[in-house]
């Protein structure tokens, strides 16, 4: 099979939960054990950061990689779910994961995986394993998919753990409650090893500390600093000031040695942070995140999703005083609406779409749902289309939004 032929069987092969939801969801780390037993452990052959939440955890791992970069070390980033081309999971140094490698690697394990049943999520976490293991990194920063306790990527050893913050999002896998939420994402510390948190929340900060001290983990808040303290980020969004100071939390137990292993990454310094955190975007190819697509007029995208997430970007939004504000919308299925749709300005020009996968929420079913809540607009058989109309209406001191789902800006960029 060639790269896209070995893609396609990848997707393919079994439900993927970015596609299909909880058809493809799997709570059970036995088949990946299996896998890495398979594997001969990839995941011990190299250090790690293991890094779970609701939002911000895409970013912090970036940025954590970002840094680690400019101080001098290889560094693995793994990563979920990419935008445009499968190999964004995988990135050494910033490079994304050869094709060959995807190819042979599939090729060398394919009867094993189909004998053995792997899910898409199964299979992508041994490959990444098995490529950092073979590149040498000398430390991966590795992003949870889904939850933490249960997720494939938790059979990693870290030097830190990290949480950057609970909200209700994926409920029907991980619980109604901010409690529940937050006992599955603890799943991912581990005994002896420090836990940042990167966000202080009344309903969870009990959870964190009880099972932190189960585990003999520290558990350690994410700094807070004065706008003084800030640095300059390449990262646009507001929300980023908070992943940043989760980020050079971590950056600092590496660098003073408060790790699993007690290994010090002493070539981390304030120069290595500041630059770092400056050049997130050009050294990890960081995508969608107030990504700024064209300037006249002025075009942002963004995979906000949940009601955290969605809220601060609606806050930035307003807080830019457009002309008119365009926004092409498209949610997938298993979103609270009712919750989401006040979140959104009444003022505002609506492009209604539906992305290209299983799990989005039809058009009209979007549409109806928003003019109940007085917010009106026009429905669109596609993103691109949706996006287009945007574009011949808006004047120059308007601003386009294209949001709602990681899929819709997926499918602009």
């Amino acid at each position: 099979m060639n790269y896209l032929e070995t893609c396609d069987w990848l997707f393919n092969q079994l439900p993927m939960y970015q596609r299909s939801g909880k058809a493809a969801y799997k709570a059970d780390l036995s088949n990946t054990t299996l896998l890495m037993n398979h594997l001969s452990n990839p995941q011990f052959g190299f250090k790690s950061v293991h890094v779970a939440g609701t939002n911000g955890k895409g970013s912090t791992s970036h940025m954590i990689a970002s840094v680690l970069q400019e101080s001098g070390y290889k560094v693995g980033l793994y990563t979920s779910p990419h935008l445009t081309d499968f190999r964004e999971r995988i990135k050494v140094n910033g490079e994304m994961i050869s094709e060959n490698f995807v190819i042979d690697f599939v090729a060398e394990n394919k009867s094993f995986f189909e004998e053995s049943h792997l899910s898409f999520f199964e299979m992508t976490v041994g490959l990444a394993f098995d490529y950092f293991r073979e590149q040498q990194v000398d430390i991966a920063v590795v992003e949870v998919g889904l939850g933490g306790r249960l997720d494939s990527t938790n059979v990693l050893l870290p030097e830190v753990s990290v949480i950057t913050n609970i909200d209700l999002d994926h409920t029907q896998f991980l619980g109604n409650t901010l409690e529940a939420i937050a006992k599955e994402k603890a799943g991912i510390i581990k005994v002896n090893t420090p836990v940042v948190i990167g966000k202080y929340q009344k309903e969870t900060a009990p959870v964190f500390q009880e099972i932190a001290e189960s585990k003999n983990s520290k558990l350690i808040p994410a700094y807070s600093e004065s706008n003084e303290d800030l640095v300059k980020l390449d990262l646009l969004g507001e929300y980023q000031k908070e992943n940043s100071q989760t980020a050079k939390t971590v950056l600092g137990c590496l660098t003073q040695g408060n790790t699993m292993s007690g290994k010090a990454f002493s070539k981390i310094d304030p120069n290595t942070i500041k630059k770092g955190l400056g050049r997130v975007v050009v050294n990890t190819g960081l995508k969608g995140r107030w990504q700024v697509l064209a300037k006249d007029p002025l075009t942002i995208c963004d995979t906000a999703h949940n009601y955290s997430g969605l809220s601060s970007v609606m806050s930035q939004l307003a807080s830019l005083n457009a002309s008119v504000l365009h926004l092409v919308i498209g949610i997938v299925n298993d979103k609270n609406l009712k919750s989401l749709i006040p979140l959104f300005p009444e003022n505002a020009k609506y492009y209604f779409c539906e992305a290209d996968t299983k799990r989005a929420l039809p058009v009209e079913d979007l549409e109806s749902n928003f003019a109940e809540h007085n917010r009106r607009g026009s429905s669109y058989s596609s993103v691109l289309e949706a996006y287009a109309a945007a574009k011949m209406n808006a004047e120059e001191n308007d601003i386009i939004y294209i949001g709602g789902s990681t899929f819709v800006v997926a499918e602009v960029l």
